[in-house]
């Protein structure tokens, strides 16, 4: 058995890396949604056997065809079966370059000019202004939260904002930025009044992995036929095995009439995955279980740390336990600062955070931190909020 040590992370300060090269080498970035560990040894180790092949040219899977990528798409269709008990076939499976790719293309898809794309806020900024970038109707709802930090739906509020013009609705589940699980209730209630509705519904699901425990992820198209015939699923091996870069994601869709307006959306405009990310994506599926489960056990311990240091040290800010992903939802509306909380932090303790304003509605007062770091640079990081927020006290 291989052992991790996440722990000793490499230096990523100026290895064109967007989350350390923003703000430079003073401040402890806790913001883009990447882990800072090296990715697994199997992924490596073939990626590093392509390099040395020397030859670069057009990878199968360009023409988007079942027979193509064969160890790869039985690999996924193993995956749905083990994890979810969700039968797909080769042919469900379209590869995309990225998950915003796809929640893009479905609007472009399915949404004609004048009618809208329903979404929960606050939630990921790319599927804030979807709507937006597709030049599509936005309609918005605001998630519920509970006086424990613990998100919900208003059912009530979500019938009200499906329109005659709600053509497509994004999901966004595991939840980014508040780390909701969806249960399998809510799923089923959302997807009877999508259909009731005739709403398509396009499911970001690229954080399925990063479940904790007592928790599980449930694509929503696995709960029965009539669902997955109006459903797009989105995943993709990117967050679970930190390979972002590579951008190789894929959509699993079962209508043969939705997955050829897809296909046809994306002609001309939408390329096919790089072959780095498919031959990353097969190692890590089939290879990086191990990894997995350890970097999974390291991501608990630092949700738990927060947990603790945010009741026990600096009680201003408030952190609900997160269900899945490596996120957390810090509230910062009854700290006291004097200025938004990522101004604040960033200027005083030279932390960077995301923004709570950039989800949307509902995230004014809030931050976003990605604890998929090493212990140590998490508790630097938090040393620095405790001090910067007892000089205002």
């Amino acid at each position: 058995m291989r052992i991790y040590n996440f722990g000793e992370p490499p230096n990523r300060l100026g290895s064109d890396c967007l989350k350390w090269d923003v703000y430079g080498p003073a401040v402890i970035p806790l913001w883009v949604a990447d882990m800072d560990f090296v990715s697994p040894e199997p992924v490596i180790k073939a990626l590093t056997e392509k390099v040395e092949h020397g030859v670069f040219g057009y990878p199968s899977g360009i023409m988007g065809e079942p027979s193509e990528l064969p160890e790869l798409r039985s690999a996924i269709i193993g995956r749905m079966a083990d994890r979810y008990n969700w039968e797909i076939k080769p042919e469900d499976i379209l590869f995309i370059p990225g998950v915003v790719t796809g929640f893009n293309l479905a609007n472009h898809a399915f949404v004609p000019d004048g009618h809208g794309v329903l979404i929960q806020t606050p939630v990921y900024p790319p599927i804030l202004k979807s709507a937006e970038t597709t030049g599509k109707l936005y309609q918005a709802m605001e998630l519920d939260r509970n006086e424990d930090g613990l998100y919900g739906v208003d059912w009530g509020a979500m019938e009200e904002s499906i329109t005659a013009n709600t053509r497509v609705f994004i999901l966004c589940n595991p939840h980014n930025p508040v780390g909701k699980v969806f249960s399998r209730a809510e799923l089923e209630r959302t997807a009877e009044l999508c259909l009731r509705k005739g709403v398509l519904i396009c499911s970001d699901e690229i954080h399925c992995d990063l479940i904790f425990e007592g928790y599980k992820h449930i694509p929503i198209a696995s709960i029965d036929r009539e669902v997955a015939q109006s459903t797009i699923t989105l995943m993709a091996p990117s967050k679970t095995y930190n390979i972002a870069g590579l951008q190789c994601s894929f959509a699993i869709i079962q209508n043969e009439n939705l997955r050829k307006c897809f296909t046809e959306a994306r002609r001309g405009i939408v390329p096919w995955v790089n072959m780095m990310g498919l031959v990353a994506a097969e190692a890590a599926y089939i290879d990086g279980e191990e990894w997995f489960q350890q970097v999974m056990d390291y991501l608990s311990a630092n949700r738990d740390y927060l947990l603790d240091f945010f009741k026990s040290e600096l009680p201003g800010v408030s952190m609900a336990e997160p269900q899945g992903t490596y996120l957390g939802w810090l509230d910062c509306r009854y700290a006291g600062l004097p200025e938004n909380p990522y101004e604040f932090f960033l200027k005083k303790a030279r932390v960077a955070f995301n923004n709570g304003v950039s989800f949307g509605k509902g995230g004014e007062g809030f931050l976003r931190i990605n604890f998929a770091c090493s212990r140590y640079l998490l508790e630097k990081a938090m040393g620095r909020m405790k001090r910067a927020f007892e000089r205002i006290s």
